[in-house]
């Protein structure tokens, strides 16, 4: 589950890369549109794996 969120978290924070950058939404290119049900699945994902990953902060591994 961690690895999936870890995952989903990347993928939000490079397409935030190219809005910020080039004003270009991957996301919403490759799955018709930002307001599109599919794109709007996608956004929601990689929220809840961000607010998931706020776990991370918290979480100590001990070695």
């Amino acid at each position: 589950m961690s690895k999936l969120a870890l995952t989903l978290v990347i993928i939000g924070a490079l397409n935030w890369l190219l809005v910020g950058l080039l004003q270009y939404d991957l996301v919403a290119a490759l799955f018709g549109g930002s307001s599109s049900l599919l794109s709007r699945l996608i956004y929601t994902l990689v929220g809840i794996a961000g607010i998931y990953s706020i776990t991370f902060l918290f979480n100590e591994r001990r070695v």
